[in-house]
């Protein structure tokens, strides 16, 4: 995890990457419960019996699952000790679906600092997030994520 003392050091690290996450697992348990929240029960990712018989041998997680996981991985990446009032999701610039993330697949992300921008709400703290598949060659993700950090 990097740590950094303020916003000042963030601005200063623009341009560097800033390591990898843990990787976690990405189970059929944790593909039904997002498949419950977001209402999409296609069979790709949650009739484990077709989709054996599918294009990937086995069921998929969401696109928007893996997407999801940013906020997650953000976190386990990044600390700042003297920490905004309030640090918000602003949006995402660019979001790329490389490859499927079939079921129990381990994932990892590298987050990048792009750019860091003061407005008159606060930074806005732009990163690029590649979350990698364990054992897999090229990234299952690629986004630019927006963070809005109000002092």
């Amino acid at each position: 995890m990097r740590v950094f003392a303020d916003i000042d050091e963030v601005i200063a690290a623009q341009g560097e990457h800033l390591g990898y996450t843990d990787w976690i697992t990405v189970d059929q348990e944790r593909i039904t419960r997002f498949a419950d929240a977001t209402e999409d029960h296609q069979w790709i990712h949650v009739d484990e019996e077709k989709a054996a018989a599918g294009p990937f041998g086995r069921t998929i997680a969401h696109g928007f699952l893996t997407l999801s996981l940013l906020a997650h991985f953000s976190q386990s990446v990044i600390r700042i000790e003297k920490k905004p009032s309030m640090s918000i999701n602003y949006g995402l610039n660019k979001v790329r679906f490389l490859q499927p993330v079939t079921v129990g697949s381990r994932l990892r992300d590298g987050v990048e600092v792009l750019s860091v921008q003061e407005n008159a709400k606060g930074y806005l703290v732009t990163t690029r997030h590649t979350v990698e598949i364990e054992s897999q060659e090229g990234p299952a993700l690629v986004a630019e994520s927006l963070g809005l950090w109000v002092p």
